[in-house]
């Protein structure tokens, strides 16, 4: 059971984004995000019953330092997939991740994951033949996307550590919104509640954050710390896939081989890790 949930709740997030992406002609990449955010912490707050929590006792200052990580994190992602791949977009932004699973451990080994991730920017960033294609703007908001990624990961341990797993969610993507949602209203405006946006919106909320983190749940209470790394490093390629499909992206020989060396070097860092390596999963 564990397995096919975790399964489902990757290919859910990179369904989500596809669908994501349809909002964009409509609202742009600030509006989808605002929409996304805005519903899923609505319904993240009604599935939490986050009002039955003792609101004294919660540690607002790394709820509020979650909810802006989780915020800028969205709205760099969402800005990087309207300009580059989608599979391309998740590779860069997964190095957030990896390298906070990295850079705390010190041992020799991870050096080779190091290597693998240099080659793949390498062949990603725009400094060879198939790279120069991909918009420079793009790959840098899907890099910032990953560094705050990688700050979630830090901060969400310590809001894990310190209230309700669910409630830290629920409340940090509230605060999430209250950043996104201002910048979703300036840029489309009353475009955020026409009759075409609401379902489709509310389809990406659902898809990208309430079924993926419910799913995602599970696995956690069922899997080992490391079978969960290492099926999250499947990210990237059901990405790719996702966007071949759904999208009609196609991606350079060049380039796949360079999401490939991402997804080594993640998979690699999960096996090799200690059971402290973090494993925390936004639904991007």
């Amino acid at each position: 059971m564990a397995v096919p949930a975790l399964l489902l709740a990757i290919g859910s997030v990179q369904f989500g984004a596809t669908l994501a992406r349809r909002l964009f002609p409509l609202v742009g990449a600030a509006g989808a995000t605002a929409l996304r955010q805005g519903l899923a912490a609505l319904l993240l707050l009604l599935f939490f019953r986050v009002w039955r929590s003792d609101f004294a006792r919660l540690n607002w200052r790394v709820l509020l330092l979650f909810g802006v990580a989780l915020g800028c994190m969205n709205l760099a992602f969402y800005q990087a997939i309207a300009r580059i791949p989608l599979g391309i977009a998740v590779a860069l932004e997964f190095l957030g991740p990896l390298a906070v699973a990295i850079f705390s451990s010190r041992r020799l080994v991870d050096f080779l994951w190091i290597a693998c991730v240099a080659l793949g920017l390498y062949w990603l960033l725009p400094l060879t033949t198939d790279a120069a294609r991909l918009d420079p703007i793009g790959v840098a908001l899907a890099l910032v996307a990953g560094a705050f990624w990688g700050l979630y990961i830090i901060i969400g341990q310590k809001a894990g550590a310190a209230m309700h797993g669910g409630t830290a969610v629920a409340l940090g993507m509230a605060v999430a919104s209250l950043l996104t949602v201002p910048v979703g209203i300036a840029h489309a405006g009353a475009n955020l509640l026409s009759a075409a946006v609401i379902p489709l919106a509310l389809g990406v909320a659902i898809l990208s954050s309430a079924v993926p983190f419910s799913l995602e749940m599970i696995a956690l209470t069922r899997l080992p710390r490391r079978t969960f790394s290492l099926m999250m490093s499947l990210e990237p390629a059901v990405a790719a896939i996702a966007g071949f499909v759904f999208l009609g992206e196609r991606l350079a020989a060049l380039q796949v081989a360079a999401v490939g060396l991402v997804i080594v070097a993640s998979a690699g860092s999960s096996l090799t890790s200690g059971a402290q390596a973090p494993v925390t999963e936004p639904g991007t």
